[in-house]
């Protein structure tokens, strides 16, 4: 019988002096408890999302607060046992790919972290404007009444499309979010060095305000769920559902990644349209997964020869006019 695991996340960003070795002796002590996740270490911090069996919980706390004194840890509304497959620790040029250019700024001037509560209040503030700070995938199963969203599929591109939507608001008051905070932590520096005066963040991201709600019995302003990286998916603040399926515009907000692996776009289908497309985004996947495996397979290799899905859909920005648009994507594959 497998033991019930916990799912936590933690960042901080710290000087880290050797990344590779850190990356070594953090596996060499994590690997024995089963601790499961994906860790990127790098010179600037570590940013880790990862489950451990509860049973090996207190012993892994210890570990971590030992080689991180004080580190909030951000458990997870909901557990999944398999959550994580497998212990990957990384090291990366950054914690997050934020596109930023550090020592054009100083990071470490950052905005004012809010409570649950003080965020509640701030959002009453006629002067204030909330901003997300995630991906445009996250932001449409759940987020604040009213926030600013980006449109982009990175964070990379959403900072400086948040800027630019803001450009002469700079008097106003921003409450930034994200997932767990360590988004808003360097952006809500760069906001302050592009002119923006009053800063605020939500401490420890839509996961703690969440936790925090619930513990002191505060109203929750967020509504619908909370976008998570690993295979739960999403986790649920409340019941609202606030997206739709992107083939028939039924209500519908869990999302899955397009039967074609060539393809593998991360997409809302609601039960009937994944029967009525064979679990495909598009007529051209569907297409695609009717033919003999060793034709598919060919096409597969030739649109990853020629930049894949990512770079595809990020250069065309057809995953973004897709989802304004709602409706199902026949473009043809870039294979010709």
């Amino acid at each position: 019988m497998t033991s019930a695991r916990t799912t936590l996340s933690f960042y901080r960003y710290l000087n880290v002096e050797n990344p590779e070795t850190l990356m070594n002796e953090l596996r060499a002590e994590w690997a024995p408890l089963d601790v499961l996740g994906r860790i990127y270490v790098a010179f600037e911090g570590i940013n880790a999302q990862l489950s451990v069996p509860s049973d090996n919980y207190v012993m892994f706390q210890r570990l971590v607060l030992s080689r991180f004194p004080e580190i909030p840890f951000k458990l997870a509304l909901e557990d999944k046992d398999d959550a994580f497959t497998k212990l990957v620790i990384k090291v990366r040029p950054k914690i997050v790919a934020d596109g930023l250019n550090d020592s054009a700024f100083d990071v470490t001037e950052v905005g004012r972290h809010l409570s649950a509560r003080e965020f509640n209040e701030a959002m009453q503030d006629p002067n204030t404007i909330v901003v997300d700070l995630r991906n445009h995938y996250e932001c449409e199963v759940g987020r604040f009444d009213n926030a600013l969203m980006p449109s982009a599929n990175t964070f990379r591109e959403a900072l400086p499309e948040m800027i630019e939507a803001l450009s002469g608001q700079e008097d106003k008051k921003l409450l930034l979010y994200c997932t767990g905070g360590i988004r808003c932590e360097k952006a809500s520096a760069y906001f302050k060095y592009k002119g923006f005066r009053d800063v605020n963040q939500l401490h420890g991201g839509i996961i703690d305000y969440a936790r925090q709600v619930q513990a002191e019995g505060l109203p929750t302003l967020y509504r619908g769920k909370n976008f998570v990286f690993d295979k739960r998916i999403a986790e649920a603040i409340t019941e609202d559902v606030l997206a739709t399926c992107h083939q028939c515009e039924g209500a519908w907000d869990i999302h899955r990644n397009c039967r074609f692996e060539g393809c593998n776009r991360l997409f809302l289908q609601c039960p009937s349209c994944e029967t009525e497309f064979e679990g495909c985004c598009s007529k051209t996947c569907q297409e695609i997964m009717q033919k003999p495996k060793e034709e598919r397979n060919f096409l597969q290799q030739e649109w990853e020869r020629k930049g894949g899905p990512k770079a595809y859909w990020s250069k065309t920005r057809l995953a973004a006019e897709y989802i304004r648009a709602k409706r199902p994507l026949d473009e043809p594959l870039p294979v010709h």
